[in-house]
C-alpha cells in the first residue's frame, strides 16, 4: 500500500516536532517495504505481472521429457537404424540371375523351325558370383554404419536436453529478473512520494532535482521490465520449437486459436542439476566414450572395410550359365536330339592403373578424413569441458562471495544512505544509487546461480558417455 505524502505536507509547517515525525514515518515505510529475498519472491504472482495466462508450471524436467517425446529427428534416427539393417540383409544376397528365351539358326528363306538342323529354340540361364569377398564385406559395412546410429541418437538426446536446459534457465532468468523487478517497484515509488513530500514541505535538503531523478529511475525501471518481458517472451517462443508437438504446431494454422506451448510459464524454483562426479583424471576415458566420438568410431570402422571393398575389384568376377536348346523333328518325321550346354564367365582386371588403383586410394583417403573428423570432435569436446569446469569453480566463488559478503555489505550500505538522509545528513541521489545497486546485486546473483546451472548442464553433456542425462536416463 502506498502512502499519499502529499496530503501530509500541510502537517510539516509546523517546525521541529513535524520534522521528527516525518523521519520516523519515512523509516517505517521502507522498512515495510518487502525485503529482496528469494522467499519473497516466491510469494510474487507473477502471472497476473507478466499476463501469462493461469497454468500449471514448465518444470525444466517436464519440458525435457517433452521434448524427446516430440523430437522428429530422433524418430528419423530409428527409422534410419531398420533401413540400414534391411540393407544389410539385402547386400548378403546373391543378384538376380538372368534368363533367356530365344529362337536361333532359324531358316531366313522358309522361317520353317523344321527346316535346318541347327534351328533350337533356346532356354538360358545366367548367374553372376560377387566379386572376391565384396559379398559378405558389403553386408559389415552395413552393419557397422547402423552400429552408429545408436550413438547418434543418444548424442541427440544429450545435444537436445542441453539446448533445452540453456533455453530453459535463459528464460527463467528473464522472469525471475523480471520478478525482482515487479516486487520492488512499489519501493521506487514510495522513495518518488517522500521526495516530493520532503520537496513540498521544505523538510531537509531534498531539492527538485531529487524528485526528477528519482521519476527517471522509477521510468528506467520500467523500460528495464519492458526488456526482460521481452525477452522471457522470446524465450517461451523458443521453448516451443521443442515442447510443441504436431497437434499443437497444427493449431497455429486456425486463426484465433492458441498452441499449447504458449500457454505455459515456468516454474519459478530454479531446479538443482547435479554435475558430474567423475574426477579430472577420468576425463580423457570418459570423453572417449562420448556419444559422438563412439558414433564416428563406427564410420571409421566402416571406412576401413570400404577399403578392403575396394580391394576387391583386383580380383575377378565370375558368373556361370546354362542352357538347354529344343530342336523340332526333321521333315522327314527323324527325331533331332536336343541341346545343353553349360559355361564359366569371368573378367580379368589387368589394367588397374586407372580404376582399381584409385579406388582403393580414395578409399583410403576417406577413412583418414574421418580420423581427422574424430581428433577435431575430441579436441572441442576438450576444450569445451576444461571451459566449463574453469567457469563452474569461479561462479561457485562469485556465488559465496555474494551470499556472504556482497549482499548483506550492499543492504547495509542502502540502509545506511537511507539512514543519512533521513537525518539530513546525506543526499537523495546516493539513496536512490544504493536501493538501486541492491537490486542490481540481486539481479546479478540470480544470474550467477543460472550460469551455474547452466554450465553444470554443459558438463552433463560433456560426460554424457558416463553420466545421467538430466531425464534420469542412463547412456548405455
Amino acid at each position: 500500500m502506498l502512502i499519499d505524502f502529499h496530503a501530509l505536507a500541510p502537517i510539516a509547517l509546523f517546525g521541529k516536532a513535524n520534522k521528527t515525525f516525518c523521519r520516523t514515518l519515512l523509516i517505517n515505510c521502507l522498512l515495510i517495504t518487502p525485503a529482496l529475498s528469494d522467499q519473497s519472491s516466491a510469494n510474487l504472482n507473477l502471472e497476473t505481472s507478466v499476463g501469462v495466462p493461469n497454468s500449471a508450471p514448465l518444470l525444466l524436467s517436464d519440458a525435457i521429457n517433452t521434448a524427446l517425446h516430440n523430437d522428429p529427428w530422433l524418430a528419423g534416427n530409428l527409422q534410419q537404424q531398420k533401413a540400414l539393417k534391411a540393407k544389410a540383409i539385402a547386400s548378403a544376397a546373391l543378384p538376380n540371375p538372368k534368363i533367356s528365351l530365344a529362337l536361333a539358326n532359324l531358316a531366313t528363306d522358309s522361317l520353317e523351325f523344321k527346316q535346318e538342323n541347327m534351328s533350337q529354340l533356346k532356354l538360358s540361364a545366367s548367374q553372376m558370383l560377387p566379386r572376391g569377398n565384396s559379398q559378405s564385406l558389403k553386408k559389415i559395412k552395413f552393419t557397422q554404419m547402423g552400429e552408429a546410429l545408436p550413438h547418434q541418437h543418444h548424442n541427440r538426446r544429450a545435444q537436445l536436453s542441453l539446448q533445452v536446459s540453456q533455453s530453459w534457465l535463459d528464460t527463467y532468468k528473464a522472469q525471475e529478473s523480471l520478478a525482482l523487478i515487479v516486487e520492488n517497484r512499489p519501493l521506487f515509488e514510495q522513495l518518488i512520494d517522500i521526495a516530493q513530500s520532503k520537496y513540498t514541505s521544505a523538510v531537509g535538503k531534498t531539492r527538485q532535482q531529487d524528485v526528477v531523478r528519482a521519476q527517471l529511475e522509477l521510468t528506467r525501471l520500467d523500460d528495464r521490465a519492458a526488456r526482460l518481458r521481452q525477452q522471457q517472451e522470446v524465450g517461451l517462443a523458443t521453448l516451443s520449437q521443442w515442447i510443441s508437438d504436431e497437434e499443437s504446431i497444427g493449431l497455429r494454422t486456425h486463426k484465433g486459436a492458441k498452441a499449447k506451448a504458449f500457454i505455459h510459464h515456468l516454474d519459478r524454483q530454479l531446479p538443482k542439476l547435479d554435475p558430474p562426479s567423475i574426477s579430472t583424471t577420468d576425463t580423457s576415458a570418459v570423453l572417449l566414450t562420448h556419444p559422438a566420438v563412439l558414433a564416428i568410431d563406427k564410420h571409421i570402422n566402416a571406412s576401413q572395410t570400404d577399403i578392403s571393398l575396394a580391394e576387391q575389384h583386383y580380383k575377378p568376377q565370375f558368373g556361370i550359365n546354362a542352357a538347354y536348346a529344343y530342336r523340332d523333328d526333321a521333315p522327314n518325321g527323324m527325331e533331332r536330339t536336343d541341346f545343353f550346354s553349360v559355361g564359366l564367365g569371368f573378367d580379368l582386371p589387368l589394367f588397374t592403373g586407372k580404376k582399381q588403383d584409385q579406388e582403393v586410394k580414395a578409399a583410403a583417403a576417406n577413412a583418414e578424413s574421418i580420423k581427422t573428423r574424430k581428433w577435431l570432435l575430441l579436441r572441442e569436446l576438450y576444450a569445451g569441458f576444461d571451459a566449463a569446469d574453469t567457469q563452474l569453480l569461479r561462479l561457485n566463488e562469485r556465488q559465496h562471495l555474494y551470499k556472504s559478503r556482497l549482499l548483506p555489505q550492499m543492504h547495509e550500505q542502502s540502509e545506511a544512505s537511507l539512514n543519512a538522509y533521513t537525518n539530513d545528513v546525506g543526499d537523495f541521489a546516493e539513496v536512490m544509487r544504493s536501493r538501486i545497486a541492491e537490486l542490481n546485486a540481486h539481479i546479478d546473483h540470480l544470474s550467477i546461480n543460472v550460469d551455474r546451472q547452466k554450465t553444470i548442464a554443459k558438463l552433463n553433456y560433456f560426460f554424457a558417455g558416463g553420466k545421467r542425462l538430466p531425464t534420469g536416463d542412463r547412456y548405455e
